[in-house]
């Protein structure tokens, strides 16, 4: 994996997407981690963030002494431990110290210092709320959410004088901390079984206001859901009827997305990206919307909700030499980039 002198964005992001596929992640986390001390990365900046990549990759790997050794060096390189980059590195180590058995009161201390994040970082309520959920504390993230959320509507009600109309949601790739935080307490509260209620109808309201707005922007043209090869090609074994949408072949559909992605650029959109799906969060979001994969709102839906995910975002366009954006390991002159010419 990582053998290039200097690491570059485009590189750190292959290596998130990838890193667990490779026989030896460890391994990788392991080089990451000395191309940051040795002064490696094409942009110093990127310091905190590659350490918290190398620090999850040893957390999933059992790795605990490894994944807080990281964390700890991820802090470090942040400006400081209140920067709202820091904080999934802060979540992290909350998991391992809860994963440690002994250590609960430090990694509840640390979520709860995080807490006040939930109301302006959009990431927040993701992160937080997953660190609670891994500890069997998912009735305390959704008490967090549900306060959280509480807050922001009564500050619109105060400025507003009176309880006030549903809220605007963003655009789909940036909907806003109030949608974020409503849909992750939407979750928790899935999970645990709890009956629906008012913040629950708000979060499907807004959430199919989004989904009109995706479509509005979409125009009916790619809706930017970059389908990774295996998950490709289990997207037309299962559903076959999907063919005409994403294309007959993985080589149609990168190709349907460079040349979409450089029309958008042609049209003045800039900041542009594609966002990994999977076949089993399509059909899981079908699931709620009682439709089907092959109804166009619920794939405009599933797409609004993947684009809300920064997670889930792989940058375009990627530098010629760089590794493309599709996760072949190719190199984007070679591979994705003379699509948008054929």
């Amino acid at each position: 994996m990582p053998t290039r002198d200097v690491l570059t964005k485009a590189d750190l992001a292959e290596f998130r997407r990838s890193a667990l596929g490779t026989a030896d992640p460890l391994g990788v986390a392991a080089d990451i981690a000395e191309a940051v001390g040795q002064g490696r990365l094409e942009d110093p900046d990127d310091a905190g963030d590659a350490l918290t990549l190398a620090a999850e990759i040893a957390q999933i790997r059992a790795r605990p002494d490894a994944a807080l050794r990281y964390a700890d060096q991820a802090l470090a390189a942040y400006p400081s431990a209140d920067d709202p980059r820091a904080g999934v590195a802060r979540a992290l180590r909350a998991r391992v110290m809860f994963q440690a058995g002994d250590r609960d009161d430090e990694a509840m201390a640390e979520l709860t210092a995080l807490r006040p994040l939930l109301l302006t970082q959009p990431d927040a309520p993701a992160y937080v709320s997953a660190a609670l959920d891994a500890a069997g504390r998912s009735a305390i993230a959704e008490r967090w959410l549900s306060e959280a959320v509480d807050s922001l509507l009564g500050e619109r009600a105060t400025a507003a004088g009176q309880a006030p109309a549903d809220p605007e949601v963003g655009p789909p790739d940036a909907p806003g901390v109030l949608f974020l935080l409503l849909q992750q307490r939407h979750r928790v509260r899935r999970d645990l079984n709890l009956p629906h209620d008012r913040q629950d109808d708000l979060a499907d309201r807004l959430e199919n206001q989004l989904v009109r707005r995706a479509a509005e922007r979409q125009g009916g043209g790619t809706d930017l859901l970059l389908w990774p090869r295996p998950e490709f090609d289990r997207l037309l074994a299962e559903h076959p009827e999907l063919t005409d949408v994403y294309g007959p072949d993985w080589d149609a559909h990168r190709a349907r997305l460079e040349k979409e992605l450089v029309r958008l650029t042609g049209a003045g959109r800039s900041g542009l990206g594609v966002f990994r799906a999977s076949v089993a969060g399509l059909d899981a979001f079908a699931g709620r919307r009682d439709g089907g994969p092959a109804d166009a709102a619920v794939r405009a839906g599933y797409a609004a909700e993947v684009s809300a995910r920064p997670s889930a975002r792989v940058p375009w366009p990627p530098e010629r030499n760089d590794t493309c954006w599709c996760g072949s390991g190719l190199k984007y002159k070679k591979d994705c980039l003379p699509r948008s010419r054929s």
